[in-house]
C-alpha cells in the first residue's frame, strides 16, 4: 500500500466534522479575547467592556437570523444547545406547574445529540416516537401528523443530515405545526415546539428563522470555520423551557457561566463570513461534489449512492455532501488507507465514538447493515480543489481494488 501523498498538502475532506478556523477569526477572536478579557457580569470598566463586546455579537448573530438579540443563547457548542433545547422543553413539563407525562417527536436520523437527549428523557418515563425516514432521508408529513398527541411538546427535526446531506422541509414543517398548534390553543392542549439542529446548513443555505418558521435552531462555530466548543441557540421569545445548567444566573438564566467573549466575537464574524458567501459557494461546490461523483461512478462502477440523488435538477441534498457505499469494501479500512494516502474523510459521523458501529443513518435509509460498514463520507469545503478530487478518485480506484484482492 501506498502512503506518500502526490500533492503537497493534505485533502482534507471532513468539513462536516469540523472545519480549519478561519485565519482572520482567530486574528480578530485574539485581540478580542486580549481586549475584552473581563468577565461581562462585572460592574467595572473592564467587566463593561466585555460586556458590550458580548452585546455586539450577539446583536450581529441576531440581525443575520433576522431575530432579536435576546432570542440568541451562547452555549459550548452544538451538542450543549440541542440539548438545552430537547431537555429544558420536556422538563417543563415534568417539574412545572402542569405537569404531564410530555411526548417528544423525532426522526431515526437525527444526530446523536439529538438521540441520546431523547433516549435519556425516555429514562425518566417521556414518550418519544421516533420518525422513518425514505430511502433518500426524508421524512413522511402524514407519519409525522400521525405521531401527534394531546400530551406532544416538541418536535425535533435537523434541517440537513450530517451524514448523507439530505435537506429537510423545515419550512413546511414548521407551516403545519403552525396550523396544528393554533387549534390545540383552542383546545387547551400544550402548544408544540418546534426544534431543528441547522449544524450543517450555515454557509450553505438560509438560516433566517423567520423564514423556517422554527421555535428553537442549534447552530455550531466548529461547522462555520470559527470557534470550536461553542455554539448558539435560538430560542423564539416567550417560548418556555427550563435551564439545564444552573449557576450564576448568565444569559438570561438560561445558561450559567461566564461567557466566552473571544469565541462570541469569533462566531459572530465565522457566521457573517460565510452566510456572506453562501449561493456563490454553494453553486461552486455543487459544481465539484457532482464532478466528484461522475469521477468516481468510472473509477468505480458498481458504488452506492446515499441519499438524494446528484443531479442539476435536484436541491434535496447539501452542496458539499457526497456519501458512497463500495460494495466489498469495508468503509473504516478505507478511511485508515486514504489517510495513509494524505486523504481524510470519516465513514459517519465523527461525533461517535464508537468507531465499529455502522451508520445509524445509512441503515435507517437503505436497511442494509453491510451497506453502512462499506459507507464513506466525503464533504467539501472552501479550500477544496479540482485536482484534489482528481487525486482522491485516482487514489480510491488504487486502494478498492487492493482491498479486494486482499492486498
Amino acid at each position: 500500500m501506498k502512503t506518500k501523498n502526490k500533492l503537497s498538502n493534505l485533502v482534507y475532506l471532513d468539513y462536516a466534522a469540523i472545519t480549519p478556523i478561519d485565519p482572520e477569526v482567530q486574528k480578530y477572536m485574539d485581540e478580542e479575547g486580549q481586549k475584552c478579557f473581563g468577565n461581562p457580569s462585572s460592574i467595572h470598566s473592564v467587566g463593561l467592556m466585555a460586556a458590550k463586546s458580548l452585546s455586539n455579537s450577539r446583536r450581529k448573530i441576531a440581525d443575520i437570523l433576522d431575530c432579536r438579540e435576546q432570542e440568541i443563547f451562547f452555549t459550548a457548542g452544538g451538542t450543549e444547545s440541542d440539548n438545552m433545547a430537547i431537555l429544558g422543553r420536556v422538563r417543563k413539563f415534568i417539574f412545572g406547574k402542569k405537569k404531564i407525562k410530555p411526548h417528544v417527536i423525532t426522526t431515526v436520523i437525527e444526530h446523536h445529540a439529538v438521540l441520546n437527549s431523547c433516549k435519556e428523557l425516555e429514562k425518566e418515563g417521556v414518550d418519544v416516537t421516533y420518525l422513518p425516514v425514505d430511502a433518500t432521508g426524508l421524512v413522511n408529513m402524514k407519519d409525522l401528523i400521525a405521531a401527534i398527541r394531546p400530551q406532544t411538546v416538541l418536535v425535533s427535526i435537523m434541517y440537513v443530515n450530517n451524514e448523507v446531506g439530505t435537506i429537510l422541509p423545515i419550512k413546511e414543517i414548521s407551516k403545519v405545526l403552525k396550523k396544528i398548534n393554533k387549534q390545540r390553543v383552542i383546545d387547551g392542549l400544550p402548544v408544540i415546539l418546534f426544534h431543528s439542529d441547522a449544524c450543517q446548513a450555515a454557509g450553505l443555505l438560509d438560516i433566517n428563522v423567520n423564514s423556517l418558521g422554527v421555535d428553537a435552531l442549534t447552530l455550531n462555530g466548529g461547522k462555520i470555520y470559527g470557534p470550536r466548543q461553542f455554539g448558539i441557540l435560538y430560542l423564539k421569545d416567550k417560548t418556555e423551557i427550563d435551564p439545564i445548567i444552573f449557576g450564576g444566573g448568565q444569559e438570561k438564566g438560561m445558561r450559567s457561566g461566564t461567557e466566552n467573549i473571544a469565541a462570541a466575537a469569533g462566531f459572530a464574524l465565522a457566521l457573517g463570513k460565510v452566510q456572506k458567501i453562501k449561493n456563490k459557494e454553494s453553486a461552486r461546490l455543487t459544481s465539484l461534489r457532482n464532478y466528484f461523483y461522475g469521477k468516481l461512478q468510472k473509477a468505480i462502477p458498481d458504488i452506492q449512492l446515499n441519499g438524494p440523488e446528484i443531479n442539476s435538477e435536484s436541491f434535496l441534498r447539501l452542496p458539499n455532501n457526497l456519501n458512497i457505499s463500495i460494495p466489498n469494501t469495508d468503509g473504516e479500512v478505507m478511511v485508515i488507507y486514504l489517510d495513509a494516502a494524505g486523504i481524510e474523510c470519516s465513514t459517519g459521523s465523527a461525533c461517535s465514538t464508537v468507531l465499529t458501529q455502522p451508520s445509524h443513518v445509512i441503515k435507517a435509509i437503505s436497511g442494509s447493515t453491510d451497506r453502512a460498514k462499506s459507507s464513506l463520507r466525503f464533504t467539501l469545503g472552501k479550500s477544496t480543489t479540482k485536482k484534489e478530487i482528481d487525486y482522491t478518485v485516482d487514489e480510491m480506484a488504487r486502494l478498492v481494488q487492493e482491498q479486494r484482492q486482499g492486498i
